[in-house]
Parts: C-alpha cells; sequence; structure tokens
C-alpha cells in the first residue's frame, strides 16, 4: 500500500484519542502513524508500559483494534502464541486466512531489559511478527529509572548527578544490532519525525516472511525534560547529530535512510534536554568528548557497512 498523506488524514485513527498519554509523548504519534501503515486486519500485543497503562484505563480503551495486555515482559511471546493458533487455525481450515498481521509494542525497559529472553526466543523460533520498541530510553511509567538502552552520562532517578557521579556511568546497549545478530529476515530503526520512513518500514517488516523488529526513538518529556511541543524536533536532532541513525537490515543487507548534510555536534543534541545539562559543565567536558567520539566512531562503523552492499 502506498503512503498516501491526504488519504491518511481522512482515515479513523486505530488509536482513539482521549487517552491518558502526557502531552508531547512521541508514543501515541508513533503508534497512530505505524497503525495507518497496515492495511490488513491486525492484533496488538502490548507489554506494561506507559503506552498500556494509559490507554486501558478501565472501563475505558483507546485501541479501536484487537488488543492485548498481558505482562511486562511477554508482550512478544503472546503476539507469538496468537500467531501460532492463527497459522494452526487457517491450516485445519477452521479459519480462511485473511493476512492478519501480528504486532507487539513494548518500551525500552520490557524490550532492552526484562523481556529480552521472550523476545530472543520469539526471534528464534521465527513467528511472523513484528515488534516495535517505543524507545524512551527509561523506565519512564514508574518513575524514570534507568534501562539498559539509557545512553551514558543521562540523568535518571537511579543514575543521579552530583558530586559522586554525572548521570549514567554505562553506555546504552545496541538493540538493534542484537536483533540483526538473530539473522531475523528485517530490522530497522526509525523516528516519528520522519513519518513515511516509518511507514514504509512497517510495511515491509509486515511483508518480510518471518519476524521483524523496529527500534523507535520515542522523546518523552517528562523523563527527558524537554518541553512536550519540541518532541518532533528533538527526534529530528537525533538523527541530525547521529545519535540515532535511521537504517534498516533486510535479508542481511545494511542500508542507511537519512545521512545528516551537516553532521551536528552531539552538544545540540544535549542542549535540548535537561537530563544532559550538566554535562554542559566544563566539570564534565572530558565525558562529553568521550560521548562524541563515541557516536562518530559508531556512524563510521554504519556508514561503511551500508556502502558495502
Amino acid at each position: 500500500m502506498a503512503i498516501n498523506l491526504r488519504q491518511m488524514c481522512n482515515e479513523r485513527d486505530q488509536l482513539a484519542p482521549g487517552h491518558r498519554l502526557c502531552p508531547g509523548c512521541a508514543e501515541p504519534v508513533v503508534v497512530r502513524q505505524i497503525l495507518h501503515a497496515i492495511e490488513d486486519p491486525v492484533v496488538v500485543a502490548n507489554a506494561t508500559g506507559c503506552l498500556e497503562v494509559s490507554t486501558s484505563i478501565f472501563p475505558y480503551t483507546s485501541w479501536r483494534v484487537p488488543w492485548i495486555h498481558s505482562a511486562f515482559e511477554n508482550a512478544s511471546t503472546t503476539a507469538a502464541g496468537a500467531e501460532s493458533m492463527y497459522r494452526s487455525l487457517v491450516r485445519q481450515g477452521k479459519m480462511a486466512d485473511n493476512g492478519t498481521k501480528f504486532l507487539a509494542f513494548g518500551g525500552d525497559g520490557a524490550t532492552y531489559d526484562i523481556g529480552f529472553q521472550f523476545l530472543s526466543g520469539v526471534w528464534e523460533r521465527g513467528h511472523k511478527v513484528l515488534y516495535v520498541c517505543l524507545n524512551n530510553e527509561a523506565y519512564m511509567n514508574t518513575g524514570i529509572q534507568r534501562s539498559s538502552a539509557t545512553p551514558l552520562g543521562a540523568w535518571t532517578t537511579t543514575s543521579p548527578v552530583g558530586r559522586v557521579r554525572p548521570g549514567k556511568r554505562e553506555n546504552r546497549k545496541n538493540m538493534t544490532a542484537i536483533a540483526v545478530a538473530h539473522e531475523i529476515p528485517y530490522v530497522a530503526q526509525a523516528s516519528p519525525h520522519l513519518w513515511r520512513d516509518l511507514m514504509n518500514k512497517v510495511q515491509r517488516a509486515l511483508a518480510a516472511d518471518g519476524p521483524s523488529f523496529i527500534n523507535v526513538l520515542a522523546p518523552c518529556p517528562r523523563g527527558w525534560r524537554s518541553e512536550p511541543g519540541e518532541s518532533i524536533s528533538i527526534s529530528k536532532l537525533a538523527a541530525d547529530t547521529c545519535v540515532w541513525p535511521l537504517y534498516e537490515v533486510i535479508d542481511g543487507v545494511w542500508k542507511l535512510n537519512y545521512k545528516p548534510r551537516n553532521k551536528r555536534p552531539v552538544t545540540d543534541w544535549m542542549k535540548s534536554q535537561g537530563r544532559f545539562s550538566h554535562l554542559l559543565k566544563p566539570e564534565n567536558e572530558e565525558l562529553v568528548t568521550q560521548i562524541q567520539e563515541r557516536v562518530d566512531k559508531e556512524w563510521e562503523a554504519l556508514v561503511t557497512k551500508c556502502e558495502a552492499n
């Protein structure tokens, strides 16, 4: 299905308004874009997190598609179970094959940490499920605690800033690369500011013959200490500084989707969010240099991989 903005504007949103997500939260923007990209019937599984608790407050729901909430860690296996049942019923002739797609949403805590073994198993078993990580880089739903997706130097309630430590001491986990290492058919990184890129990636992911994974940056004004109206511009800044590169890996072939004309320094990214404000002080200059060097190294390695194809 070709992405047509005018047509999309006239379509009914599959995530209804009236949810309780915070002003400026990127998650509902991402979810609406993804659901607009899916033409076939879809079943959604949702891990515990901001999206789940804010869209399903009893007795209300914002979901206009079949939706399942299980536990924090096992949204991927819930979706895989539904997909297995569907394939079995079709195979037995008890149900017509109407092209139903299976989708799971989880935050970075549910994806990078708590649910990783479940997700790895779904990938290894080859379930035809698209798993989308709504990556706001911390456990925002439970109080802004650090996760393994939290960047080096970031403030969270469990990586505080003071005389002893300048925020999180560890580099974030490269979850997208871990997905690629599972040799699944489709893996991508995306951002809500390039909505057409994200929606096209969703369509390619669901067309893949097997599991797929999209890691989407989802700015959180509350946890990032940013202005609610700036979430989309901050997403663009992440791509322009190469802090969050946009690329995809299709059957092992790497493709760069966005290359900034003028790569901006990582300090521009830090200035947009209060969680990094301490890094702009003179005493943390060495750490900022270390972060910039790592971003540059990872960007150059990514460009090399993509150009080699």
